[in-house]
């Protein structure tokens, strides 16, 4: 018996360094897709290297009752980056954790069920969490999944203000959606989610576990539009490739969660990576070069577009978080990408190439990106 679970492409990964990942034929590929935005730093980062193993050469595991210094700082780390004053933190292992753990807080601490949740939405594959996603092909041949769910359609701040009153527990948004084909939130609509949860005593929970970590700009891309939630969800690039998830919560929540707990919550070697990602990420402000460059990116592929006729909708996102709606199918695109120019990258839905690039990214390496999809689509 061998894994069954994932389709596996005909490349074979042996390793990686930076921006880049090497086949064991020894083919070198532009990873812009950072698996799914975890390689933040890219591969095989120095400081993330040496962290987690010097911590592991000191103390590999023990459980979360017990104060250890690496995840203490961790604690302290989130809490000081967190926007606004969301300063409670909650380690987990994986992204449908943190929110699996945001829906059970915030059940708890509102006392009610009901959770509003949007169309195209991606919030993860367990159970729980999966009942917040939209497609279909995830949940339906699991279900029942964890019911008390409403879906209303993403952007229309009418349609969310008819569907929060006094039974809702918790309002689930990512800011730019990520597997539903890179969808930006204006910022009215954050802010009128923000107001309408308030009145109504709700949650508003951020789901940043791809739009996080510095990829759009800032740190948060919820500060770009000067809302703080009462939830805010991590995992993907926050330990650089370990699996790390965590929540953070508001005070309120904080203090009215009930019993809640994971084995592998916080380890210490996993800890010491995201403090030496985070380290890195804030002292070499990649946000702001995420920003930065995702721009340069994107005015490159809207300008190829142009000049070449090329078979594209739409160019979207926020800094290195960018879909490339193509009218011929994105699965196909990716394939002639991946063996024809070398350029790894992702499907966001049926019809959009999504780059997730490191962030750590020159516009050289843009340039080459542009310059594959111009080859591939010309």
């Amino acid at each position: 018996m061998s894994g069954f679970v994932f389709n596996e492409k005909p490349i074979t990964i042996e390793s990686g360094e930076g921006a880049y990942l090497y086949a064991d034929d020894g083919t070198e590929y532009l990873d812009f897709g950072a698996s799914y935005a975890v390689a933040a730093l890219g591969h095989s980062h120095p400081a993330v290297t040496e962290a987690i193993q010097a911590q592991a050469a000191k103390l590999t595991y023990v459980q979360a009752s017990y104060p250890v210094e690496v995840r203490t700082e961790l604690y302290e780390k989130l809490a000081a980056l967190a926007p606004g004053d969301i300063e409670n933190v909650w380690l987990c292992n994986s992204g449908t954790e943190a929110n699996e753990a945001a829906m059970k807080f915030a059940r708890s601490a509102t006392g009610r069920e009901k959770i509003v949740a949007t169309k195209r939405a991606f919030h993860g594959r367990t159970l729980g969490s999966l009942a917040l996603t939209w497609k279909q092909k995830y949940k339906k041949p699991y279900e029942p999944v964890a019911g008390g769910v409403e879906f209303v359609t993403y952007g229309d701040a009418e349609e969310l203000a008819e569907a929060v009153d006094d039974e809702t527990a918790a309002v689930f948004l990512e800011p730019i959606q990520g597997e539903g084909g890179i969808n930006p939130a204006t910022t009215e609509y954050l802010q009128t989610a923000r107001d309408l949860t308030e009145d109504a005593g709700a949650a508003l929970v951020f789901d940043e576990i791809q739009t996080g970590i510095g990829r759009t700009g800032t740190l948060w891309a919820c500060e770009q539009a000067g809302v703080v939630p009462d939830i805010l969800t991590s995992a993907k690039g926050i330990a650089n490739g370990l699996p790390l998830g965590a929540t953070l919560c508001a005070d309120w929540i904080a203090d009215g969660a009930a019993s809640h707990g994971s084995t592998f919550s916080g380890g210490p070697v996993v800890c010491a990576a995201a403090n030496a990602t985070l380290d890195t990420i804030v002292e070499e402000d990649l946000p702001g070069h995420a920003g930065a460059v995702g721009e340069y990116l994107t005015s490159e592929l809207e300008a190829a577009v142009e000049e070449h006729d090329l078979p594209v909708r739409d160019v979207r996102g926020d800094g290195l978080m960018v879909g490339v709606e193509v009218k011929r199918g994105a699965n196909r695109t990716l394939k002639h990408l991946a063996l024809s120019e070398q350029l790894l990258a992702l499907p966001a839905g049926r019809s959009v190439v999504r780059f997730l690039p490191p962030l750590i990214i020159e516009e050289e390496h843009a340039d080459r990106a542009v310059d594959a999809m111009t080859n591939v689509l010309s």
